[in-house]
């Protein structure tokens, strides 16, 4: 299991996070969901064969929760 940490840009509180982490935690492949508000990160770990899957699913949830969200690698 890898880290991947990811850049998130325009979130704009920390209930946002919240909410986002919460549903990013719903998907199964990827484990240990941190949405940091302070410092816009998104950290999760995964499969190294299940990241492009993982990154798929998690720009689908973004879109639907948050669909100002962007998020970006680093």
């Amino acid at each position: 299991m890898n880290q991947y940490k990811y850049k998130i840009y325009n979130l704009d509180c920390a209930n946002c996070a919240n909410e986002l982490e919460r549903s990013l935690n719903k998907i199964k492949i990827i484990q240990n969901v941190s949405v940091n508000f302070m410092t816009q990160k998104l950290t999760f770990e995964c499969q190294e064969e299940n990241l492009e899957e993982a990154i798929e699913n998690i720009k689908k949830v973004i879109k639907q929760t948050e669909p100002d969200v962007t998020l970006k690698e680093g």
